[in-house]
């Protein structure tokens, strides 16, 4: 039998002398999303993740902001990661893999995700300035990397075109919510079958 959806939930605490993050997700939710995080620019791209992905996240994060949001970043990232291993469980009956293009006036960007079990992240994502707001788009690379080092998927983001940095991000983190929707959803034709000829993932 595939995992049972109301089953797919995880709660994760993660502690360090940098950050203190708590992510609570559920993967058949309503997309529901809430952050306090401290980050608002971050907790922007968060709810494109949970609007689009139809993931229910919920994230608080004490980070070394006084710094800059590096650690708080990469640590929501892995964080996010975790409680997305964990809730999927052993994966059976999941498509495995998601894609989605998605533009927003003259952006658009790709995203595939695998749930392979192998981290692996390549992406080409040309940010036009080097902040957002008051963020350094250098750290979504962070995040992301931090996400597949944990969530231990293979995610390839491309963006394919767009001249405005915050409509860049927002097709990046769209694209990767659609994605990761697709991949987690049910394949009825794999129902009780681990998506892998080697028979785990």
């Amino acid at each position: 039998m595939s995992q049972n959806r109301s089953d797919r939930q995880a709660s994760v605490k993660r502690d360090t002398n940098e950050t203190k993050i708590e992510v609570s997700i559920n993967l058949d939710g309503t997309g529901k999303g809430e952050f306090d995080t401290g980050v608002p620019f971050l907790e922007h791209m968060m709810d494109q993740i949970a609007r689009h992905g139809m993931i229910d996240i919920n994230i608080k994060a004490r980070g070394d902001l006084d710094i800059d949001a590096h650690h708080t970043a990469e640590d929501i990232g892995i964080t996010l990661g975790m409680a997305m291993k964990q809730a999927l469980g052993d994966k059976q009956g999941i498509t495995r893999y998601g894609h989605a293009y998605v533009p927003l006036d003259e952006a658009l960007s790709r995203v595939v995700i695998d749930f392979s079990g192998r981290p692996g992240f390549e992406d080409q994502v040309d940010y036009k300035r080097e902040t957002i707001g008051n963020f350094d788009t250098e750290l979504f690379h962070e995040f992301f990397q931090g996400f597949v080092n944990h969530a231990l998927v293979t995610l390839h983001i491309d963006n394919i075109r767009g001249r405005n940095s915050h409509h860049i991000a927002e097709t990046v983190f769209k694209a990767f919510g659609r994605a990761v929707r697709m991949a987690i959803s049910d394949d009825p034709r794999m129902q009780g079958t681990i998506p892998s000829t080697k028979g785990s993932l």
